[in-house]
């Protein structure tokens, strides 16, 4: 005869609670206040500065926490060694395509998965990428010659593009991040990064997929995602709204961290105030005693009053449709990459997730910020996590 676990006894007794007294708060009221339900351990928070390497700083935060969680020690990976790899191949990737690719510093989750099965890791001590006088990472200048170099050679002036080219950008993006190490040395131990990666961390590139849910594409298959930054053209799976957020909870209760790509440009994100939340009413549907309210504000203090969120707001609720007309009317983007770490909630009982974020130690919360689950939900634009935390009965749906 089976029995009830008295673990899943006390989860069952959660969600019924959180159920019950989740409630809406009065809007206008005081601003919000929130407890932190637990947070997955990580390491600490980096600084993309003026970089567009969100992806590179969240992917391998998510593999440090992998670490972490897999009882090994804290290693600081070096985020330009990942960066470095795919600029080169991307470069490749743009020639073969006669300039029909996005080229530029951004990218995917699956691009540090990438690096890692092809290439290795090293730690942030062998290869800071910093080689070009600043202390911290500002790619303007290399991001806009190795764009205006790879154009042209895609246009192909010669009319047959020679064998030198590849030499001449590794060069380049080598002069900016220092020259790829073959060899590193890690507790008097010699590594390849390829080594490194395999014989000491132990990480396996094929335990981690990524979500998205979009109705576009049949559920339970995978299909490219259609964003600009996606040069490796990768796959997710899809999965309907409520199962991704199953997912999301399920990993977070099992102590795994879920690396998180959204849009972060809509006005319910502040990042001073560490929340992101989508209030229920947009400023340009209101109406009535409402409308006439806001317009009084100047759209300045209108702007304010909803980024800065010096009062409570309700919140829109989420659904498929939303979502889906959000993507294709481009809304919603492929714009920042994060890591979820944990769960809170307000002081109304209503849920957020706590998000480690790669803008240095900034804002009131040291550089995480709280996101209700409607943010996350409707600006996610896919999710990577390990398999082994996806639920057996989505995992079959999946055939993962």
């Amino acid at each position: 005869m089976n029995t009830i676990k008295p673990s899943l006894l006390i989860s069952i007794f959660i969600l019924i609670s959180n159920f019950i007294f989740a409630q809406y708060p009065e809007e206008g009221s005081k601003g919000y206040t929130f407890t932190e339900e637990f947070r997955i351990p990580v390491t600490s928070v980096k600084n993309q500065y003026r970089s567009g390497t969100c992806w590179s700083f969240s992917g391998l935060s998510f593999l440090e926490a992998e670490l972490l969680r897999m009882g090994k020690e804290e290693i600081d990976f070096s985020e330009m060694f990942v960066v470095n790899h795919c600029y080169r191949d991307k470069a490749d990737r743009y020639v073969r395509m006669q300039g029909n690719l996005n080229f530029g510093g951004g990218g995917a989750f699956h691009d540090v998965i990438y690096v890692l099965k092809n290439y290795g890791l090293v730690p942030e001590t062998e290869y800071p990428g910093l080689n070009y006088g600043t202390d911290k990472h500002i790619h303007g200048e290399m991001d806009e010659v190795l764009t205006k170099f790879i154009k042209g050679v895609s246009e192909n002036k010669n009319k047959e593009i020679s064998p030198a080219w590849k030499a001449a950008f590794i060069g380049i993006i080598d002069s900016y991040l220092g020259k790829l190490p073959s060899e590193i040395k890690y507790k008097d131990r010699t590594y390849t990064p390829e080594s490194f990666a395999k014989e000491y961390l132990g990480l396996n590139p094929d335990d981690y997929i990524e979500i998205t849910s979009f109705s576009h594409h049949p559920f339970y298959s995978s299909f490219i995602l259609e964003v600009p930054d996606n040069w490796l053209w990768g796959s997710v799976y899809n999965l309907p709204l409520k199962e991704m957020e199953t997912v999301i909870d399920n990993a977070l209760s099992m102590g795994f961290t879920v690396a998180w790509a959204a849009d972060v440009s809509h006005l319910g994100f502040s990042y001073n105030k560490g929340i992101a939340l989508i209030p229920e009413t947009d400023i340009q549907n209101m109406d009535g005693l409402e409308k006439a309210k806001w317009e009084k504000l100047s759209e300045t203090e209108r702007k304010k009053q909803i980024y800065e969120l010096n009062s409570v707001v309700k919140e829109k609720t989420i659904t498929q449709e939303i979502r889906q007309v959000a993507f294709d009317n481009q809304t919603t983007t492929d714009d920042h990459g994060m890591l979820i770490v944990g769960k809170a909630k307000d002081q109304f009982g209503n849920p957020y997730y706590i998000i480690k974020n790669s803008w240095g130690i900034g804002g009131n919360l040291n550089g995480y910020f709280y996101a209700s689950k409607s943010f996350v939900l409707m600006q996610a634009t896919n999710i990577m996590v390990n398999k082994a935390s996806v639920p057996k009965e989505i995992r079959k749906k999946l055939g993962v």
